[in-house]
This record gives C-alpha cells, structure tokens and sequence, in this order.
C-alpha cells in the first residue's frame, strides 16, 4: 500500500518540476492561450488520474481496498475523487479574486507572477496534507466534529455572501508585519529574487511579501475547502489526491481568468450555493446520506448556472476586485432593494432548478419543479426566460408524442 502513496508523491514532484524547471525556466509574460493550454493540460492529467483511480480500487491492486479506510468499489472512489476535485477547482475560484488583488497592490511584474504562485502553490500543497491529516484525526475520533465542520462551511458561504475583496487591508496582515519587523524592505523588485544584500545587509523584496500572503491567503481558503471535501469523502487518498490536482491547476487557471473574473459576478453566488449545501450535507451525513452521485450533478449545475447567468446577463460597469454581489455597498445593511431581490430570486430560483434536476432520477415531477424554478429566475433574468420558453416546448413535444401514442394504443379496429 505505502507503494501508491510514494508513486503519487513521486508524480506530484515530477509534475512539479517539470512545470518550473522545464516547460517555465525563463520568467515571461504568459498570454491567455498558453494558460488556457495548460489549464487544459491539467484537467486531462487529473482525469486520467482518476482513471488510474477506478482500477486501483475495483481491481484491488496491492490489496489497497482491503484497508477500512480504502473499502470502496472502483465506481464509488471514481465518483468521489471527481466530486472532491470539482468541489475544490470551484472553490479556488475565489481565491483567484485574492491573488489578482494581491499582485495589483504590489505592483507584481506579469513575467514575475508565475514564480510566486509556483512557490506559493506548492507550500500549499504542503499546508494542505498537513491539514488534511489532522481533519481526518478529527473525524475518526471524534464523530461530532462533522456537526463542527458542517457549521464552518455555512459561515464561510455567508461570508462569501457579502465579502468585498478590495476591503482586505494587506497592510495589516499580521505575517506581513512579522516579516517587517526582522527584514527590511526594499522599495524596488530585483527580478524574480525574493531576498537580495543592500549594503551588506539581508533585504526582502515586494516579491517575497506578495509570496508571503498568496500562501496565507490559501491557509484560510483551506479552512473553507478541506472540511467541504470531508462532504465528499472520508477516504485519505481521495481526499489528498483530489485536493492536490486541483491546486496544482490553480496557477495556470489564475492566468487564464484572472482578467475576465468580473464579468463571472453571479458565478460567486453558485460558490456560496455550494458551500452552503456541501454545509448541510455534512450535518446530515449521520441521518441522512446524500449520495455523491446527486452532490456530483448539484455542484456542476449550481456552477453552470452561474456561469451561464453571467454570461447571458446584462453587462454592467463594475470594479473587477469587488464581490460580485455589491456595487458600491460596504454592508448587507446597505444593499439596495434591487440588488437584493436579484440576489434573492436568483437563490431561490436556482435551489428549485437543482431540486427538479435532483427528482429527474429520483421520485417525483422534476420537470414540473424546474419549470416553477425557471418561472421564478423569469421574473428577473431574460436567459431564465428564453430557458423557460424552451422547457415548455420540449415538454409540450414530449406531451403531444405521448398523447399520439396513447391514441394510436386506444384506437379500435375497424370492423
């Protein structure tokens, strides 16, 4: 067994090295279409790795499955991993919002911002194992502390809710002042070096200080994110493997979107969906299992949803660090009743749809359910609307198909 944990680790070093000794040595400016490819590059190797995944539990290599901790069939472990990765590449999402105020306030050079997320993912990745280690002491001693973590992740979606990311004082952060306080400063980047001699002494650059809070600011997405995963799964492998992939694609994916953040503004509100009901399923867990085949099919369509709804959405002016919730608002209190509503429709609304695409296989009127969801979305989104518009048809094709051959059923001979 400790056979496939030394194999991942030495593909993770590999992967690692590759991407920065290799494919990134020089420091340069990476466009749109390089990150895009590289985005790509990393979900097809996260893909194939739960593949890899699949065999390794349904074929019991090395006598993995039959540990407690690994018992599950090779459809059971595919199904988690995928739902834990696309849970924790979601997640990262808002962290992207972080990074990129991050790099702004410093003045981080473009050619330069690869290096810091390299070093900052790959503590990251670090931190995480440590963290993940000690959830999953947690949870197999204590049972109650998933009532704990369920909690946790229903405060963070409200947090989430309302947060504006322009609002964080980088200046006060406690680590930052840490490192003022035994290292000076120097006022200028000297290349990609994080700490150079000025006059004899030992300098840190700004370089340092956004690598410095690029890896806090991870240690508190974590919070938020490897408790979610236990939702998941409580299988160590999984919850580490999935966890891992999806932070190493963050780096490529930040420049991929990091420019285009704002136009996704109801994408945050899917994130907070997710969370809030990754939350519940973890306090219900005990009572009432949700089985990860519907968490799977709820966490894609709450982010295609969002996606889609940004996309087909009016555009409006707005500043690109700022939550996507709020224009201009400092407070839940100061919310208009316009952007409330919105906010409220659109939760509702979507709760519905999810509810009527979760009864599609299971017992009851799904398509009725997501035809009332759409009506609700209708009343402030033209895209819910033209969606509505179409669900109607199908369902009157559909109807009009049954009714022909229910008649041609019925219909007598003739004498």
């Amino acid at each position: 067994m400790i056979v496939v944990w030394i194999a991942f680790l030495v593909l993770i070093l590999t992967l690692v090295m590759l991407d920065l000794g290799v494919f990134h040595r020089k420091a340069h400016v990476i466009s749109i279409p390089e990150a895009l490819a590289w985005t790509g590059v990393w979900i097809v190797v996260s893909l194939a790795f739960n593949v890899f995944v699949f065999y390794l539990y349904d074929q019991n290599w090395m006598g993995w499955t039959d540990v407690a901790s690994h018992d599950l069939s090779g459809k059971q472990a595919a199904i988690q991993f995928f739902t834990g990765y696309l849970l924790e590449k979601s997640l990262s999402v808002d962290n992207i919002f972080v990074i990129a105020m991050i790099f702004s306030y410093f003045g981080v050079p473009l050619a330069e911002q690869h290096r810091v997320l390299y070093w900052g993912i790959l503590g990251a990745v670090v931190l995480r194992a440590i963290m993940i280690g000690l959830g999953v002491t947690l949870i197999n001693q204590f049972d109650w502390i998933v009532y704990v973590f369920g909690g946790l992740l229903l405060v963070s979606a409200a947090k989430m809710l309302f947060i504006r990311h322009d609002n964080i004082h980088l200046d006060r952060n406690p680590f930052v002042r840490l490192v003022r306080r035994y290292y000076p400063i120097t006022s200028e980047f000297h290349g990609s070096h994080f700490f150079v001699k000025e006059n004899g002494v030992r300098a840190a650059t700004p370089l340092f200080l956004a690598l410095v809070l690029v890896e806090t600011s991870d240690v508190m997405f974590a919070i938020d994110s490897i408790p979610a995963i236990f939702a998941v799964t409580r299988d160590p492998f999984l919850v580490l493997t999935s966890n891992v992939f999806a932070i190493l694609g963050l780096r490529a994916l930040y420049f991929a979107v990091a420019g285009m953040m704002h136009k996704f503004r109801f994408l945050k509100l899917s994130l907070v969906f997710i969370l809030a009901y990754v939350g519940v399923k973890m306090i219900l867990s005990h009572h009432y299992p949700v089985p990860n085949l519907v968490s799977l099919s709820i966490i894609g369509t709450a982010l295609s949803i969002g996606m889609l709804a940004s996309i087909l959405s009016t555009p409006r002016d707005e500043t690109s660090l700022v939550s996507p919730l709020v224009d201009d608002l400092e407070s839940l209190a100061a919310l208009t009743y316009r952007e409330a509503r919105r906010v409220a429709i659109l939760t509702v609304g979507m709760t519905i749809v999810l509810l009527g695409l979760i009864m599609l296989v299971t017992p009851g009127p799904g398509l009725v359910v997501i035809i009332l969801g759409l009506a609700v979305l209708g009343v402030e989104f033209a895209w819910a609307r033209v969606w509505l518009k179409r669900v109607r048809d199908m369902a009157g094709d559909v109807g009009d198909r049954v009714m022909d051959v229910f008649d041609r059923d019925n219909k007598k001979p003739p004498d």
